[in-house]
């Protein structure tokens, strides 16, 4: 599980890749869903006003968090599965069900949720956001980047496995590459955010349309969403 604290607003994700008390991780090969005490959890993430995050969780158990939360949940940081076959990337089930419960996603730029990887090209990455917002709807989307600069590989291996596992799990990744994957050159670092802008101008969303994106459906979306329940 992981728990962050940003913009004012708690959230947590249920699991971690593997398996939890709450849930199952996008890596297991049977996904059994929220379980009771998963459940629990739930009601009392909605009750203090927590945000429910299933980015590294499975698809089964992602919708039923949709379906059991009062309150809307979000993927913060993966990709549809049409653009990408990656573990953790979404099926159209897990963005239509989001959408339907004012959830969102956050399209994610590591590049191995991308496809091609690194060398994704730009035009390529917004005109999958454009199509998922076909989908869920653009009030529904915004940008999730899974970015780290500067970590040495030591971290990455540490994500990956955690302190439990006596095998060495590459992730999506494979025996090949321990290290992280590259890039892609029009996003480096947070400093290439103008270029998604200019990237999703060019591929024919309105400046409306590119702000929302960009994050103002977050900001509403934290604002609107989140707090105590009230008696």
């Amino acid at each position: 599980m992981e728990i962050f604290h940003d913009l004012g607003v708690r959230f947590m994700q249920l699991t971690y890749n593997n398996q939890t008390r709450l849930a199952s991780g996008t890596y297991e090969s049977e996904d059994t869903g929220l379980t009771r005490f998963g459940k629990t959890v739930v009601r009392e993430m909605n009750r203090v006003g927590m945000l429910i995050d299933m980015s590294h969780s499975g698809e089964r158990s992602t919708l039923d968090a949709i379906e059991f939360s009062e309150r809307p949940i979000t993927v913060s940081h993966a990709n549809p599965k049409f653009f990408h076959d990656a573990l953790r990337n979404q099926s159209d089930a897990v963005l239509k069900g989001l959408a339907e419960t004012g959830g969102m996603l956050g399209f994610s730029l590591y590049p191995l949720h991308l496809k091609n990887g690194g060398d994704c090209t730009l035009t390529a990455f917004c005109s999958m956001i454009a199509k998922t917002a076909d989908i869920m709807g653009v009030d529904n989307i915004g940008i999730g980047t899974d970015l780290c600069v500067g970590q040495p590989s030591s971290i990455l291996s540490w994500m990956r496995n955690g302190r439990w596992s006596t095998e060495t799990d590459y992730g999506e990744s494979s025996s090949r590459s321990m290290e992280w994957p590259n890039q892609p050159t029009w996003f480096q670092s947070a400093a290439d955010f103008p270029n998604i802008i200019l990237g999703l101008r060019d591929i024919g969303f309105s400046d409306q349309d590119v702000e929302k994106i960009m994050g103002g459906n977050w900001l509403r979306f934290f604002e609107t969403s989140f707090g105590p329940q009230h008696a």
